[in-house]
């Protein structure tokens, strides 16, 4: 199985690139997409949702797995943008026919950490391990879209069963 990892941002969108089994990763890739702060809104969406199809169109990943919206009071023009972001590649997704899942941080950092509460370098650092690399993984965007790639192959098989029961 193969799953493409994706922690959006509108500066720095995390791609990662997992394959395996449920109990085993074979290989992985990781990046990151960036747009430029001076073109407007629409132009940067529109580069992040062609850049995930070319990823798409390119490694056919059998499941797309992104960090669901979360937005913090006292930032909630953040919270918007990101909802734009997360929504220009839940596009890019479906356009490619791939099942989609959106997974909330806290159930990342939960399962791979076992503590839902965990900072990023904890969580780094688990992926890390997961992988069995010793180097960090940077930026936090692409080790974070690592997350949740490995989230992804280790329950892709009750995603997509949970995928059929919807459409039928």
């Amino acid at each position: 199985m193969k799953v493409l990892g994706i922690d959006p941002g509108l500066a720095s969108t995390g791609v990662a690139l997992v394959n395996g089994t449920s109990s085993q990763v074979m290989g992985y890739s990781f990046g990151i997409i960036t747009t430029p702060p001076e073109l407007p809104l629409s132009d940067r969406l529109i580069l992040i949702y062609n850049r995930i199809r070319e990823i798409t169109e390119s490694e056919k990943p059998d499941l797309m797995v992104v960090e669901d919206i979360f937005s913090l009071g006292i930032y909630p023009q953040s919270g918007i943008t990101l909802g734009k972001v997360t929504g220009a590649i839940l596009v890019a997704g479906c356009h490619s026919s791939i099942p989609v899942r959106e997974v909330p941080v806290r159930e990342v950092k939960k399962i791979l950490t076992g503590n839902g509460a965990a900072d990023k370098n904890q969580l780094e650092r688990s992926v890390r391990q997961h992988l069995g690399r010793e180097e960090p993984v940077k930026p936090s965007h692409a080790s974070d879209a690592l997350a949740l790639a490995l989230i992804g192959l280790y329950r892709g098989e009750k995603y997509l069963r949970e995928d059929l029961d919807r459409i039928s």
